[in-house]
C-alpha cells in the first residue's frame, strides 16, 4: 500500500507531521481531514526507500504511550460520531510504531468480520490487557465507550506515573552499585598489582594484615575471575528461576513488603494501584468479582494477590468486602475502614478513588524519602568500601613514612 508523508495543523492550531498508509491520494487525504488537520504539505514517500530507522523489538513491540495515545484519540473520534471501523482505520494507518499499526488493523478486520471491539482486542492480550477488554466491553453494553475510553486514558497516565516513581528510585542505588563493582574490578586488576611489585622491592618489610588481604584478594581474583563470574551468573540464574517459581515468588513478594521503609513504600504502591483499579472498574460497570479477578492479577505482588482473591472468594459466600480484606493483614486498617464506609453508603467507587489519590500522593513523598535516605547509605558504601581498599594499599607506605620521621 502507498505511503504519504504529510504536514499540518491540527484543529487546536498545533504543528503536526506523519505518514499515512491508504490505496490512493485522495483516501489519505480523507483520512487527514476526517482527523480535522489542515493539510500543508503532501507528497508521496519515494518508492523503494531505503529506511535506516531500524528498530530493536522486544515483546510486543507496543509501549504503554502507544497505547495511550490511541485510547485517548479513539475516545475523541467516537465522542465525535465517527464509525468504529473508521477510527480503527484511521489510528491503524497514523501510527508510527508498525507492530501497533498491525494490531489495530486487525483489530478493525475482526470488527469488520462481527466481532465486538472487546472481543477483538481479546485477540490481542500481549497489547490490551484483562483489565482494558473489560471496561471496553463495559462501555459496549453501556453505550458509554468514549466515556469509558476516556476513564482508561486516566487510568494509564496515572499508572503509568506510579510505575516511575518506584523505576526513579531503583535507578540511583543500581547506578551505584554499578560504579562500585567497575571501580573495585578495576583496582583489583590495574592498581593492586603496581602496589604488589612495588613492596616486593621492598626486601624484608612486613606488610600489614589489611594490605596482604587486598592483595591476596586481587591475585585470587586475576587468577580465578571466571569462578566470580560464574557465581555471578549462577546467583542471576537461581534467582530468576526462583522468583518464576511459585513458592519462590510468594516468600520474595512477602519478604520484600516487610523490609523496613521499602517494604512500607512498596505496600502503599499497592494499595494504590489495588484502589485505582478496582474503583475504574467498579465506576465503569464491571461486576465486583469480576473487578477483583482484574485487580489479583494486575497486583504484581502474589500475597497482594492471593489476599484479593480471599477477598473475593468471601463476597461470593455473601460477605462484604472491608471484613476480608481486613483479616489478610496486607491493606492498612485505614483503607479497610474506608472501603467499608464507601459500601454501606453505595459509593465504593468513589471512596477508592480518593484512597488512590492519597496514597498516590503518600506515594511521591515515601519515594522521596527513600530517595533521599539511600543517597549517604550509597555514598557511605561506596566510600567505605574503596576507601578501604585504598587505605590497605598505602598502610605500608605510611608505615614506612613514619619509620623514617622516627629515625
Amino acid at each position: 500500500m502507498p505511503k504519504y508523508s504529510w504536514e499540518g495543523i491540527s484543529e487546536t492550531g498545533e504543528a503536526r507531521k506523519g505518514t499515512v498508509n491508504a490505496a490512493d491520494e485522495e483516501t489519505a487525504r480523507e483520512r487527514l481531514r476526517a482527523q480535522r488537520i489542515t493539510i500543508k504539505k503532501f507528497k508521496k514517500a519515494a518508492a523503494g526507500q531505503f529506511n535506516l530507522n531500524l528498530q530493536l523489538q522486544f515483546g510486543t513491540g507496543v509501549n504503554i504511550r502507544d497505547i495511550l495515545i490511541f485510547t485517548r484519540q479513539l475516545a475523541t473520534m467516537i465522542d465525535a460520531g465517527l464509525p468504529l471501523v473508521q477510527c480503527m482505520d484511521i489510528l491503524g494507518s497514523q501510527t508510527e510504531n508498525q507492530s501497533f499499526a498491525k494490531v489495530l488493523l486487525s483489530v478493525k478486520h475482526h470488527i469488520e468480520s462481527g466481532s465486538t471491539f472487546s472481543d477483538a482486542l481479546r485477540k490481542h492480550p500481549k497489547v490490551f490487557d484483562e483489565l482494558y477488554v473489560n471496561l471496553v466491553a463495559a462501555g459496549e453494553v453501556g453505550g458509554i465507550l468514549d466515556t469509558i475510553l476516556n476513564r482508561l486514558a486516566i487510568y494509564i497516565e496515572k499508572a503509568e506515573k506510579l510505575r516511575r516513581q518506584v523505576k526513579g528510585a531503583m535507578v540511583y542505588p543500581i547506578a551505584i552499585l554499578c560504579v562500585a563493582v567497575i571501580v573495585i574490578v578495576i583496582m583489583l586488576t590495574k592498581v593492586i598489582p603496581v602496589f604488589e611489585h612495588m613492596y616486593k622491592e621492598f626486601k624484608g618489610a612486613k606488610l600489614p594484615g589489611p594490605t596482604k588481604f587486598v592483595i591476596n584478594l586481587s591475585n585470587g581474583f586475576m587468577s580465578n575471575w571466571y569462578f566470580f563470574f560464574g557465581g555471578l551468573v549462577g546467583f542471576v540464574v537461581i534467582l530468576t528461576a526462583t522468583l518464576r517459581s511459585e513458592r519462590g515468588r510468594v516468600f520474595f513478594d512477602g519478604m520484600i513488603l516487610r523490609v523496613p521503609i521499602i517494604g512500607s513504600t512498596l505496600r502503599k504502591v499497592v494499595v494504590a494501584r489495588f484502589t485505582r483499579t478496582l474503583g475504574t472498574l467498579l465506576s465503569s460497570g464491571v461486576p465486583i468479582l469480576d473487578a477483583l479477578e482484574i485487580c489479583a492479577k494486575t497486583s504484581g505482588n502474589k500475597v497482594v494477590q492471593a489476599s484479593i482473591m480471599y477477598a473475593r472468594d468471601k463476597i461470593s459466600e455473601g460477605k462484604d468486602l472491608a471484613g476480608p480484606l481486613a483479616e489478610t493483614g496486607v491493606f492498612p486498617s485505614m483503607v479497610v475502614q474506608m472501603i467499608g464506609v464507601g459500601e454501606q453508603t453505595g459509593a465504593m467507587d468513589q471512596m477508592l478513588q480518593k484512597i488512590a489519590d492519597f496514597y498516590e500522593d503518600e506515594v511521591d513523598v515515601a519515594v522521596a524519602s527513600l530517595t533521599s535516605l539511600m543517597e549517604p547509605v550509597m555514598m557511605v558504601f561506596l566510600g567505605g568500601v574503596i576507601g578501604g581498599i585504598i587505605i590497605a594499599i598505602y598502610l605500608p607506605v605510611f608505615e614506612l613514612a613514619g619509620n623514617i620521621d622516627t629515625n
